[in-house]
């Protein structure tokens, strides 16, 4: 049993009936209810030109954060329960009358905004007045904690075209940001949508992140931006990354259970139950000959729910993977994929930046013994044990989102005391990922040290395991500075980066050895002019370890040299179609 009494979710468990609406935590669940009801169906969109990072001037205001005294508020839902943890859920939360936190408006020309964020994965708290069109705005942090601020989510009504609007959160929590390397906060008008096709896109000017003056302990940061609304009379909707919601995720996998070709070959089944019951699910993927031959990859995301690029990339994965590409078929002939596509989704459905309902990071709760308190966690690496029982593990990859480095890059493990050459072995998926996308992923930017404050950590508790390829792959959420970018991402970038994936999952298992000898040379070769600056000719592995040459201050080792590693892109995955897959017997 589940500590809510539910019964666990059985790997056998069937998909049919497992679509629905999100477990939510009581006594903070009635503004919760709503959430299916509309939000979520957001048009997806390609910006049609790059959207360029803002260029920082330096003399951006950074006004004082007004309180309640100094202005009015407009918004105030009900502080977190108290207590220290999740109790109990009820579906859709809990029945009776839907209150509004929102002051009423006056009459026709009261240009007072509305606020909104009772719906799923929203996280405005409050918001204060403080003149005619400026507002400071405060997040709930992270159910039963009092900190991790970081992802916002809310909506906005009653708009007007003209006027310049000054929006200034007060209470995020890291001291470093991308908003202060050109960032720009992500914007959805449902009049644009509607009438012109327009998704998500990036706006704001004057933007400044800094340091709050209130003296709060620990220090709150604040985030300040300009803009003019496009429309009078609007709804609209701000965001820290491109909204992915646990509904999202389960209209996407009734969709790929519902299909006569993809589900022949993906099982969509339960993992487990989350504390709130809603199930964490399990994707097995592979063609059906040969299953107990094959070589396994283990892939997972969503442990942060802030981090919603990784469920973009996850989704860009599957795209793939479950395609009629000829690349796509040969993978699923050569491995069984096991995928856990979102880790963490009572924090997805409350809108938290890191944590679960016990008010912790889950993903530095990957050695604990706690089934109850980590469910997904818990349940993910039983399952890779398993796995690693019966066939070899070649890659297992955890799919984040990073807010103070732009690229996408990848943590790894060192090899401890294992040769050198074979410590750099580590080293080569990375790089040649960093080929086959070198206008998103960083090779420099890449880390191997296996640090103690990260030893709870999926990558290196898979890696103690036996996993010998095991990483996190961090997205920034603002975009590339490579190949002269200097842009944001878009959700195809974000989803790019799990065709890449796929891509470079082929080099890297290629019967011939060439492509991985390559980039094994090239990265001893990356490597020694590091040392050879770091300690003279005369330097060796025996004085340092790769990861700690990486890690000393200093400029990088030079991006590595090359092209891609191979011709195909993603645009041709339904170009080249072969016949599918029989069906499992």
């Amino acid at each position: 049993m589940q500590p809510s009494g539910r019964p666990a979710a059985q790997l056998r468990e069937g998909v049919l009936g497992g679509f629905g609406g999100g477990l939510v935590p009581e006594p903070y669940d009635s503004f919760m209810r709503c959430h299916l009801r509309y939000y979520g169906y957001f048009r997806e969109w390609v910006p049609p030109e790059p959207e360029p990072f803002c260029q920082p001037t330096g003399h951006e205001w950074a006004p004082a954060p007004l309180g309640e005294e100094q202005g009015t508020v407009i918004y105030h839902l009900s502080p977190a329960p108290q207590g220290s943890c999740f109790t109990r859920a009820r579906v859709r939360g809990a029945p009776g009358p839907l209150s509004s936190p929102a002051a009423p408006l006056e009459g026709p020309q009261d240009t007072t905004l509305l606020f909104e964020s009772r719906f799923e994965s929203g996280n405005l708290q409050k918001a204060v007045k403080v003149g005619p069109y400026e507002y400071v705005l405060t997040l709930r942090p992270d159910l039963y904690t009092t900190k991790h601020t970081q992802w916002f989510y809310f909506r906005i009504q009653n708009t007007r075209r003209d006027p310049l609007y000054r929006f200034t959160i007060a209470n995020l929590a890291k001291p470093k940001s991308l908003y202060s390397d050109g960032m720009r906060p992500l914007f959805y008008s449902q009049q644009d949508a509607q009438s012109h096709g327009i998704g998500w896109r990036r706006v704001g000017t004057n933007i400044r992140y800094y340091r709050g003056g209130g003296g709060e302990e620990p220090t709150a940061f604040c985030l300040s931006w300009t803009m003019r609304f496009p429309h009078d009379g609007d709804t609209c909707f701000f965001a820290h990354s491109y909204p992915y919601t646990y509904s999202d995720l389960q209209r996407y996998l009734r969709a790929v259970a519902g299909d006569p070709v993809r589900s022949r070959y993906c099982m969509v089944r339960a993992l487990c139950r989350s504390l709130a019951g809603n199930t964490v699910y399990l994707l097995t993927i592979t063609s059906p000959a040969g299953a107990a031959a094959k070589r396994a990859v283990v892939l997972s995301a969503r442990a942060h729910p802030g981090e919603s690029g990784s469920s973009w990339a996850m989704q860009g994965f599957l795209d793939f993977l479950l395609s009629t590409h000829a690349d796509a078929q040969l993978l699923r002939r050569l491995f069984v994929f096991k995928v856990v596509p979102m880790l963490n989704p009572d924090g997805v459905v409350v809108g938290n930046s890191r944590c679960s309902l016990v008010g912790r990071d889950p993903n530095r709760a990957y050695g604990t013994a706690l089934c109850g308190s980590f469910p997904g966690v818990w349940h993910l690496r039983a399952m890779v044990k398993r796995v690693l029982a019966e066939r070899e593990v070649v890659l297992y990859c955890d799919f984040h989102g990073h807010s103070r480095k732009n690229n996408v890059f990848m943590y790894g493990c060192d090899g401890g005391r294992a040769g050198a050459e074979l410590r750099l072995h580590q080293r080569v998926f990375p790089l040649m990922l960093s080929k086959n996308a070198p206008d998103k992923f960083s090779f420099p930017s890449c880390k191997f040290k296996v640090q103690k404050s990260k030893a709870g950590t999926s990558r290196v508790v898979m890696w103690r395991m036996g996993v010998s390829n095991s990483y996190t792959m961090e997205a920034a959420f603002g975009g590339s500075t490579l190949g002269g970018r200097s842009s944001h991402f878009t959700v195809e970038d974000l989803k790019s980066l799990g065709y890449h994936l796929c891509d470079t999952l082929l080099d890297f298992c290629d019967p011939d050895p060439t492509k991985f000898q390559q980039c094994l040379s090239e990265v001893d070769a990356l490597l020694r002019q590091r040392l050879s600056r770091e300690l003279g000719s005369g330097g060796s592995w025996s004085d340092v370890s790769p990861s700690e040459l990486e890690s000393r201050p200093g400029q990088g080792p030079p991006g590595p040299a090359g092209s891609r590693l191979s011709s195909a892109s993603p645009g041709e995955a339904e170009q080249q179609e072969r016949s599918p897959e029989p069906a499992p017997a």
